[in-house]
């Protein structure tokens, strides 16, 4: 049987607060969710469909870049407990309007609307649903709207990854458990965070609590792929790699498209020093998430190690222009402002480095990620006593397998001549290994 093809472009954000844009997202991501559990479709993948985000370009413009039949368009305004959802379905080849409807429900009928929306395609390109496929579109990932709206806020917060926004989304995904004890989903949140917590800024919770909270997340939903990237995510942490990597191999057979799986993978690789396959990981973590700023950051990391000077520039470059544009969206995060300098610091624009690893710390002077970062730049300018005072910040904080990382980073080369990292290190970290 073939398969009929379909893109469904994000959801413009019609509420007239930029705050609002997780809300239409993740509508948009849960419709491309639903529609690819359904056999009789080939739906386009997020990454692919979010780069025409914010871009004026035609349904028909995007059915010829993508060869699809099918192009699904709408958006959402959000205000108090009111939504309104419209839709619109288009025969790619001619621009014909298919199918359009609009709702105006109350908030609480969110996910109703969502499989209205989905129902309305299959019967509209008389696609056949097999019962368990009927079963799946029809299962949601809450029954509570308020518990919902708070986990896309903290999938939101959680990927700007600095300390303050990592604190900011595990409230978010706790007071979406408050709400609905059942959500699988957000127990896997509070897990990834609190992986992370523990990894870069010496956060007072154990592994085996957080390895608990990703096994509940488990248990309430096994073949939820986020579950699982969680899952590998702590055990990577625990330094149990071989478990980890089938807990990745496992969400990404689950999700190929999920980003946490993709990113935390590569991660592991990276540590191991597999940095071939680290650098195919992160860059289709880049492809998912077109705002990713961070898989960059370690990709010119991974080719300046491999000596690959075309790849590290290249890369330097997509991630400064990304670091440019969340900067300028959140001027507060110090995230995009000291991987933006490590960037600047591999193009060799030595005073835009200083310039932004300055702002980063002006921005967040606690920060340990800042540190590290800056300590990174300055080894790559050449000014080692610079980075060791940034360097001896962070080290009493960091991990043991964030440890295994700093021995490996490529970035740090440089200062580990220097007596004060001789005195702390000996002769270790030797080994050419990845940036951030």
């Amino acid at each position: 049987m073939q398969r009929l093809s379909i893109a469904v472009l994000p959801f413009a954000n019609m509420s007239g607060d930029a705050e609002q844009e997780y809300f239409s997202d993740g509508i948009t991501e849960d419709i491309i969710i639903d529609l690819s559990k359904i056999s009789g479709l080939l739906v386009i993948d997020r990454n692919t469909v979010f780069t025409y985000k914010g871009k004026s370009i035609t349904a028909q413009q995007v059915a010829r870049e993508r060869n699809v039949r099918y192009i699904m368009e709408g958006s959402v305004r959000k205000a108090g407990s009111r939504v309104r959802i419209a839709g619109q379905l288009i025969e790619g080849s001619t621009g014909a309007l298919l199918w359009a409807e609009r709702y105006d429900r109350d908030l609480t009928d969110i996910f109703a609307i969502q499989d209205e929306i989905t129902q309305a395609i299959v019967e509209q390109l008389k696609v056949k649903l097999l019962p368990e496929e009927q079963a799946a579109i029809s299962s949601v990932p809450t029954e509570n709207i308020e518990a919902y709206s708070y986990y896309l806020r903290g999938r939101q917060f959680f990927h700007e990854w600095t300390k303050s926004y990592l604190l900011l989304a595990r409230r978010m995904f706790s007071k979406a458990v408050e709400l609905d004890p059942r959500y699988a989903r957000a127990y896997a949140g509070i897990a990834n965070c609190d992986s992370a917590l523990h990894a870069w800024h010496a956060a007072e919770v154990s592994l085996d609590d957080i390895l608990e909270m990703s096994a509940k997340a488990l248990a309430l939903d096994p073949d939820l792929a986020e579950a699982h990237a969680a899952q590998g995510l702590v055990l990577y942490q625990h330094g149990r790699h071989e478990e980890a990597v089938a807990e990745f191999e496992r969400a990404l057979a689950l999700d190929p498209s999920l980003y946490d799986a993709n990113f935390f993978y590569a991660l592991l690789l990276n540590t191991q020093g597999d940095l071939a396959a680290a650098a195919n990981l992160f860059e289709r973590a880049a492809e998912i998430r077109p705002d990713d700023y961070r898989s960059p950051n370690h990709l010119f990391g991974i080719y300046r190690a491999l000596d690959r000077p075309v790849d590290q520039m290249r890369w330097a470059k997509i991630g400064l222009e990304r670091a440019e544009r969340v900067l300028e969206l959140h001027p507060e995060s110090s995230g995009p402002a000291h991987r933006g300098a490590v960037a600047l610091a591999h193009l060799g624009e030595r005073d835009r480095a200083k310039e932004w690893a300055a702002r980063a710390l002006a921005i967040d002077p606690g920060e340990n990620i800042a540190h590290y970062n800056v300590a990174c730049v300055y080894s790559l300018l050449g000014e080692l006593d610079e980075a060791m005072d940034h360097l001896e910040k962070v080290i009493p904080q960091l991990s043991p397998e964030l440890m295994k990382w700093l021995e490996k980073d490529s970035d740090l080369d440089a200062v580990r001549i220097h007596p004060r990292y001789q005195k702390m290190f000996g002769t270790r970290g030797e080994q050419q290994g990845p940036g951030k």
